[in-house]
Formats: structure tokens, sequence, C-alpha cells
């Protein structure tokens, strides 16, 4: 009898061992699922404003030809991500930025952020907080989407951007563990290097 009751007690234990090993193995594996997912890619992708109307002088809205970069924009913008597209907006309060970001937002259903566009790290300290992991889409200036690239540490050779240069789409890629990237397209009615203006920049 002493020898069945202790052949017993070590099936009992082996068991256990087995199950604690079971929960272990399992509670590694979610503990690293879940510091992949969330240490996962975030891609911004940096726009300037389409096109600005000639009047008003004081925070314009968008031209004709503004409008029918945004139609494209919105076409080339709305299914970035097979899976998911688009997370979230960022715009500056100025109406040539939100004009530009409305149609995308519609389309997507997602409310339009605004940021300050002389506080460059604020913004990119949002978006790599809160949107870590997700697509987010920022529209920009021709003076400040070249900071806002540098400031990621993914290029410090944007070119300048001219005063009727739109046609710009800036991808960058800021993996968990590695080299931020960025990738430059252009989208619309496309710029002409040979009429390159250096005017203030908006």
């Amino acid at each position: 009898m002493a020898t069945n009751a202790s052949d017993q007690d070590r099936r009992r234990r082996r068991r256990r061992r087995r199950t604690q090993i079971v929960i272990i193995y399992t509670a590694i594996a979610i503990g690293l699922a879940w510091f992949f997912e969330s240490q996962a890619t975030t891609t911004v992708i940096f726009v300037r404003h389409a096109e600005k109307a000639a009047m008003p002088a004081i925070d314009p809205g968008l031209s004709y030809a503004g409008r029918q970069r945004v139609a494209e924009l919105t076409r080339q913008l709305a299914d970035a991500d097979v899976v998911a597209g688009i997370d979230a907006i960022y715009v500056t309060p100025y109406r040539r930025t939100q004009e530009t970001a409305r149609p995308i937002a519609d389309r997507l259903d997602l409310p339009i952020n605004v940021y300050d566009a002389a506080n460059t790290e604020m913004i990119l300290e949002t978006i790599l907080k809160k949107h870590k992991g997700k697509i987010v889409l920022v529209i920009g200036h021709s003076d400040t989407i070249p900071v806002l690239i540098a400031n990621l540490g993914a290029s410090k050779k944007v070119p300048e951007i001219a005063e009727n240069e739109y046609d710009n789409i800036y991808i960058v890629s800021i993996p968990w563990f590695g080299k931020t990237k960025t990738i430059r397209l252009r989208y619309g009615t496309p710029y002409l290097a040979d009429d390159r203006q250096t005017a203030p920049a908006q």
C-alpha cells in the first residue's frame, strides 16, 4: 500500500510540474506576442497642404487646383493599408491644411486632430506615444515638413520644398528596432523643377 501511495504522489507531482511548465510557457508566449505587437513599426505620412487660393490673404482655403489635388490624395491614401488604413490624422490650425484633410477624414470616418505647427517636437512625441504601430497622416507646410522628418531621425537631407511644389508624399517608417527610413512619392499634377521659386514657405 505504501508503494502505491508513493507512486501516486510521484505521478501527482509530475502532473503538477507539467501543468506549471505549460502555464509558464503560455505566459511567456503571450508576453512576447504583446511585446512585439506593442513595438511594431509606426508609419507617418507627411503631406503638404494642396494649392491655396489667392484670397483671402489671411488664412486662405484651397484653390480649384488644390481641390483637384486633394481628390487625388484621397484616392491614394484612403486605402493606404489594405488591412486597416490610416489610423489618425493631424493638421495645423489653418484652413488649407484642414481642407486638405477633410475628404480623407470623411472617407475613413476619422476625427481631425489639430497641432501647433510651431511645436514640432510636441506633435511627434504625441504621435509616437499615442499611435505606436499605427499609420498616421500629418498635413503640414513647406517649412515644417522637412523639420518634422529630420526630428524623427529619418533624414536631415529633405530637399527644400518650393513655394509652388505640392506633389510630395513622404512616408517615414519607424521600426521598434533598426533604422528609421524615408520614402518620397509624387502624386497629382507634377511639380516642374525648372519652375522652382524661392518664396517664403507656407
